[in-house]
């Protein structure tokens, strides 16, 4: 670590105690954000995170669609977010309009939303989740109603396989990094690797062909598909010591961290969220500095998004 970024970090921590503030970073953040951090998770964490947080200030180190939950969940509270042009190309997949109109193809139908969505999204939701929780949540539905799930294909293809619900109507979006993760991507690991433990997250392309190739026994070793805490709890618990990981790569930074003696070694090296990585420290002494960049969900669309929001915290 340069002088320079010692000295950014000095502040930050200062300018936390005195502003009463928290730090929330997501698993993809880099290592030096996640250094500062208070809390490091994935989305559903830090959601429950922000939901307890007795700070008057929260800094969420993420993308802005995680700002604006944290806004909605705790509107008393100043939520910032380092840079306004971290975005994510999953949440853009669809917008309000788009959604309205596909719920008037299917009214009686209940729309569960990924996480990755934004505030005007989740507010014509029924429901929110998160690759933790997406599958307990669509289990939560009756099984005569129709599901909207978006926008994330791949999650929703996995869910869908795993729930085996035949009623379920899936948006076609995908994550930028995600989807550039291929089964033929793990297959030509797993060849190499034939002890390693591979984890994949269920946003990538090859969520659904590895579980084909898993159940026809073509692969050498099961794959475990979890979200990026799942990752985290499985690579502290397994006897393991080699992991083949098949998501963002900003979360090796805390696996090794947290696990010394182990080797984690990603699908790819490329498998990099751009917007995931635009804030960095000093950008988080510059939020943290000069109050900046305040992001607040007008109250009619927060209290509707609350509810969805709500029913994700409930269930575990």
């Amino acid at each position: 670590m340069t002088m320079l970024a010692m000295d950014f970090k000095e502040q930050v921590l200062r300018l936390k105690k005195e502003k009463n503030a928290v730090i929330l970073a997501h698993n993809y953040q880099l290592p030096e954000v996640q250094d500062v951090a208070d809390f490091i998770g994935d989305s559903l964490a830090l959601s429950r995170n922000a939901a307890t947080t007795k700070a008057d200030t929260i800094v969420f180190c993420g993308v802005h669609f995680m700002a604006e939950t944290a806004s909605i969940i705790c509107p008393d509270k100043r939520v910032l977010i380092p840079d306004l042009e971290a975005g994510c190309s999953l949440a853009s997949a669809i917008n309000a309009d788009e959604l309205a109109a596909w719920k008037a193809e299917h009214p009686d139908a209940v729309v569960v939303s990924y996480v990755n969505t934004t505030a005007d999204v989740k507010a014509l939701s029924d429901y929110c989740c998160t690759s933790s929780n997406a599958v307990k949540v669509v289990s939560s539905i009756p099984a005569d109603r129709k599901v909207l799930f978006m926008p994330d294909m791949f999650l929703g293809a996995y869910v869908a396989e795993v729930t085996k619900r035949k009623n379920m109507y899936i948006w076609p979006g995908e994550c930028h990094v995600h989807a550039g993760i291929k089964a033929e991507d793990i297959n030509k690991m797993l060849a190499t690797l034939k002890n390693a433990d591979f984890l994949v997250h269920p946003e990538c392309s090859c969520t659904s062909s590895t579980m084909y190739h898993i159940a026809k026994g073509d692969l050498a070793k099961t794959g475990h598909v979890l979200s990026t805490e799942g990752m985290m709890k499985h690579a502290r618990t397994s006897d393991a010591k080699q992991f083949v990981v098949a998501t963002e790569t900003g979360i090796l930074y805390r696996m090794k961290k947290e696990n010394p003696d182990k080797e984690f070694i990603p699908v790819k090296d490329d498998a990099v969220c751009r917007y995931m990585k635009k804030i960095t420290l000093e950008k988080v002494y510059n939020s943290l500095a000069h109050n900046v960049f305040e992001v607040k969900v007008p109250a009619k669309t927060a209290e509707k998004a609350r509810l969805a929001i709500d029913r994700m915290l409930a269930i575990s």
